[in-house]
């Protein structure tokens, strides 16, 4: 795992995932008692012909065109499922900004930087990671940006 080969802290969270969820990080949330605001969701989308993952709290939605600027461009939008299981080695629901197939660029919203620790999937449904938000910026090669907004 990235996080222990980088020697940084982290705590992994398992919780029993319902098959039946669909909103997967408002499901962690509650599972784990955290608040929306901490933990965050792994989205693919496509920026200017290529694929880029966004990491916003579950409280919000990613602002596509945020992250198209965060990230030079002008235009994003949501990638395919099928493309992003392929693409990052991960299903959906189970996408962690972390160990994917293939870095892609990255943008933390900027919120993260206001907690301690955060949350987000660790590879597969049901599992979560608690770290530093420094330590998935730095082993993402993230930049953080404003991406994210109220739901």
């Amino acid at each position: 795992m990235a996080l222990t080969r980088a020697k940084a802290e982290f705590t992994l969270h398992p919780y029993d995932h319902d098959p039946d969820a669909q909103a997967y990080g408002e499901e962690a949330a509650d599972a784990l008692g955290v608040p929306y605001e901490r933990i965050f969701k792994t989205l693919v989308a496509e920026v200017e012909g290529g694929l880029a993952v966004a990491v916003v709290p579950v409280a919000g939605k990613l602002d596509l065109k945020a992250l198209a600027g965060a990230l030079g461009g002008k235009r994003a939008a949501m990638a395919e499922a099928a493309k992003v299981e392929r693409v990052t080695g991960y299903v959906v629901g189970g996408i962690s900004p972390l160990g994917q197939r293939k870095q892609l660029p990255t943008v933390v919203d900027s919120s993260a930087l206001d907690f301690e620790t955060i949350y987000f999937s660790a590879g597969k449904r049901g599992l979560q990671i608690e770290t530093a938000p420094a330590n998935l910026i730095t082993l993402t090669r993230a930049v953080t940006a404003p991406i994210g907004r109220a739901a």
